[in-house]
């Protein structure tokens, strides 16, 4: 028999329809689980997360994430699995799944570059990064898009 109740497995998903969450709305999702990613962050003593990305060519990558205290250390990102939310349909059907914080923060990533600069990977590509203000519950996102210029210039002599 299987139990559709969460489970701490990483990976691991349940189907939820409750309202324990802030909202049943599907693209609320995002709220909820900023809320989760800075709790847990914050209660690790980190105040800030740069993560930054770069892909041109139709592929693209995250390069790195660092987490810093207020006085400015280096600190590891927490190694406890956290519950995520995630939409399953566009009538408020969520599904919770438990993942590591790194992967948590990847995700919100990738689904805050495709929101905001869908296609941020193809062609020259983009780079750039976000900056996770923990103290002030902040992401801020420094996007630079990369393109190729032709210049024509015609004369007749």
């Amino acid at each position: 028999m299987t139990d559709n109740a969460h489970s701490n497995q990483p990976g691991h998903a349940a189907v939820d329809q409750s309202t324990s969450d802030p909202s049943t709305d599907p693209h609320d999702f995002r709220a909820v689980n900023k809320a989760r990613l800075f709790g847990v962050l914050s209660a690790a003593g980190i105040t800030t997360v740069t993560v930054t990305f770069d892909g041109y060519g139709d592929s693209g990558q995250i390069e790195s994430i660092e987490a810093r205290s207020a006085a400015d250390e280096t600190l590891e990102l927490p190694s406890a699995p956290m519950d995520v939310v995630r939409p399953i349909s566009s009538r408020g059907e969520r599904e919770t799944i438990t993942v590591s914080v790194p992967e948590a923060i990847e995700t919100f990533v990738y689904d805050l570059l495709e929101t905001a600069h869908g296609g941020w990977e193809d062609n020259e590509g983009s780079y750039g990064d976000f900056i996770f203000d923990v103290t002030h519950g902040r992401i801020a996102l420094s996007f630079n898009e990369r393109f190729v210029g032709s210049e024509l210039s015609q004369h007749i002599f």
